[in-house]
């Protein structure tokens, strides 16, 4: 129910929504039929002014026509004087003249004449020429306010038709045909597909990607929303930024475009391109209308800045390659001081080797040097080895020895 105010009494009442509407067309016939008679009106005015200017001009001309045939008139009858007294002796030459100059007078009234009949005709079909443009613009609004009612019907007869998941699919089959019916023309080299990847558990409708050569300089991600006129809860534009600024940056995309026919008594969203960058970052939301228009606006701005988007990624690719250069850079010092570290604990081993040996042979050596001491001292030993010394405490060991040697 619709609470209406009168604007005479103050009283209010209250209209179902068919009631509303009828009001509603009453208005704008109303609107329409005032507009018609201001135009009418204005058709009237313009075509009295222009038959006014034109009588004026012809008068005007018809009165200068008038004043320079009189003034030949004059001069004729002068003629016709001089002529007279010249054959004051001859009538029939006399007549002759006369006569002449009659049939020229009549002749010139007769051709100024027929110039008066030429102009009223002239205005006559002016007047019919107006006449039949203001009927051929009745005719034209009222053609287009037929087709205008015809085409609310279809689009309410289509809407009732369709299920809410159709509408939505019709809306992107209308922002698809759109793009593909200038693709090749406008766009040639560029992506432009659904997004099927739900990976990362959502996706947004569509994902446009232009590159030149390996530099991608312009991608947008898009979202269309729709919904039937009877659906009960209505949803709101901004429902749905978190998730599509999510998608975006999900998708690696620059942009993000709500393709959207919510809210459509909104006069912010019907003005045309709506920037909501102040609650998500390059977010835009447009009217069907203009869904070409912003792609052309993003990507000729994205080319102007192409050449330093270029430069820009020669620049990294060169700290790239430095950073690869001073990483394998990094690595090989990493690797030839392992490598001298190890080389050093081995000689290092090996010195202490070497030294461990030659402390070892040092001390073979001390013990071969005592050993040889003993030796010799065991040889001197042995040098003053001999029976008597032996026998010296053994006397019957010395006898037995004595009588051995006296047997041999």
């Amino acid at each position: 129910m619709q609470e209406i105010k009168c604007p005479n009494c103050g009283k209010i009442f209250q209209v179902d929504e068919s009631g509303y509407a009828n009001i509603l067309q009453q208005v704008r016939d109303r609107e329409f039929d005032k507009e018609l008679e201001r135009r009418e009106r204005e058709l009237n005015e313009k075509r009295d002014r222009d038959l006014t200017i034109a009588r004026m001009e012809q008068e005007k001309t018809y009165g200068e026509a008038m004043e320079k045939k009189n003034g030949e008139l004059a001069e004729r009858d002068r003629l016709i004087e001089q002529l007279r007294a010249r054959i004051a002796g001859s009538e029939t030459e006399k007549k002759l003249a006369v006569t002449e100059a009659v049939q020229e007078k009549e002749r010139a009234l007769s051709e100024k004449s027929t110039e008066i009949t030429q102009l009223k005709n002239d205005l006559e079909l002016q007047k019919r020429e107006g006449e039949l443009r203001e009927r051929n613009l009745a005719e034209k609004h009222q053609g287009e306010l037929r087709l205008r009612d015809e085409e609310i019907e279809r689009l309410k007869d289509f809407k009732a038709r369709q299920s809410t998941k159709m509408v939505g699919e019709s809306l992107e089959q209308h922002c698809m045909t759109q793009f593909n019916q200038i693709r090749m023309t406008a766009f040639p080299n560029a992506y432009f597909e659904k997004d099927n990847d739900a990976r990362t558990g959502s996706k947004g409708d569509f994902i446009f990607r232009e590159s030149s050569g390996d530099t991608e300089f312009i991608s947008i991600m898009f979202e269309m929303k729709n919904e039937m006129d009877e659906t009960a809860t209505k949803h709101r534009n901004e429902d749905f930024f978190k998730e599509l600024d999510k998608d975006r940056r999900e998708k690696k995309c620059e942009y993000a475009v709500l393709v959207s026919l919510l809210e459509s008594d909104s006069e912010l969203y019907n003005n045309g391109i709506v920037d909501v960058s102040y609650r998500y970052p390059k977010m835009f939301v447009i009217r069907p209308q203009f869904f070409i228009p912003i792609i052309s606006l993003l990507r000729n701005a994205a080319m102007n800045s192409l050449e330093y988007r270029e430069k820009l990624a020669d620049l990294q690719n060169q700290q790239l390659d430095l950073y690869h250069f001073e990483e394998n850079l990094s690595l090989f010092k990493n690797s030839f001081a392992d490598s001298f570290r190890k080389a050093s604990d081995r000689f290092n081993d090996a010195i202490k080797g070497i030294d461990n040996a030659i402390s070892a042979l040092t001390k073979i050596r001390e013990n071969l040097v005592k050993s040889e001491n003993h030796l010799n001292a065991a040889n001197n030993k042995l040098d003053d080895v001999s029976v008597k010394r032996l026998t010296k405490n053994a006397p019957s060991v010395r006898a037995l020895l004595e009588d051995m040697k006296s047997e041999e």
